[in-house]
């Protein structure tokens, strides 16, 4: 059983914040008429037998919004569900491993993004949406953590990859054939500024030269071990071209949850 849960917090971001609006908008077109609810490996998601929808996770003080995320998603473990987590900033994927932790130790993460996201500290916000993982990687949350479509790969950020020898994929180093196999869990987390700009135009921090929507959905596709969870994150409502990023998630999304029940 799968849980989507509805992220509407932003707190965390710079330059630009709007990423609390994303989960009613990514549900919206989850569920429109324009398509079905098979994803591409056969998955039918018609129903609520195999899914259920949290909406808007009540965050009532955001200051304490990260062990609101932790406290949710350990419940739904608890529950034996899987979850897939959608909107917010890209700072809600530390609480979340952190519950995800303990009922997996040695948790792989696929991380698509444009950027690495491994800021020791950023505008002195330890827990900025460009710090995840290093907060992550620091406290041994994560077995291995691989990054694809990174192209803004700074010094600060490339030593803090050699220090937790994260296997950063340039965009340049990219291949649509990239197959990963794991023998532990899969945790994925999907940035959508990874994604290039003419698949997702509605994100705060756009990045061209990115992947394909294509690519993406491959990429998960060939991924050889079990998914046992996921985000999907920084889509921003206010930057989006009708809305062509939202239908983007809401594909992800239907992919996502195929692999998870494959």
């Amino acid at each position: 059983m799968i849980s989507i849960i509805e992220m509407p917090t932003d707190i965390n971001s710079s330059f630009i914040s709007g990423s609390s609006k994303a989960p009613p908008l990514i549900k919206s077109e989850f569920n429109s008429e324009a398509t079905n609810k098979f994803s591409e490996n056969g998955m039918n998601l018609e129903g609520m037998d195999r899914w259920i929808n949290i909406e808007n996770l009540n965050i009532n003080d955001q200051k304490k919004a990260f062990q609101s995320i932790k406290s949710v998603i350990q419940n739904e473990l608890i529950n034996d569900k899987y979850c897939i987590s959608i909107g917010g900033d890209h700072s809600i994927t530390y609480p979340i491993i952190s519950a995800y932790s303990p009922f997996f130790p040695k948790i792989n993460i696929v991380h698509f993004d444009a950027h690495p996201d491994l800021y020791e500290n950023f505008d002195d916000n330890p827990f900025s949406h460009a710090s995840p993982f290093a907060r992550i990687m620091e406290n041994n949350l994560a077995s291995s953590l691989t990054q694809i479509g990174i192209r803004t790969m700074n010094d600060h950020q490339k030593n803090q990859a050699m220090q937790y020898g994260v296997n950063v994929i340039a965009m340049d180093q990219q291949s649509r054939d990239l197959k990963l196999n794991f023998v532990d869990p899969v945790y994925i987390s999907i940035d959508l500024d990874g994604l290039d700009p003419a698949f997702a135009p509605g994100v705060s921090h756009p990045e061209p030269g990115g992947l394909s929507t294509r690519e993406v959905i491959d990429i998960i596709s060939n991924i050889d071990g079990k998914v046992i969870g996921a985000d999907i994150v920084e889509y921003n409502p206010d930057r989006d071209i009708n809305n062509l990023t939202a239908i983007t998630a809401a594909k992800l999304l239907k992919e996502v949850m195929g692999k998870i029940l494959e």
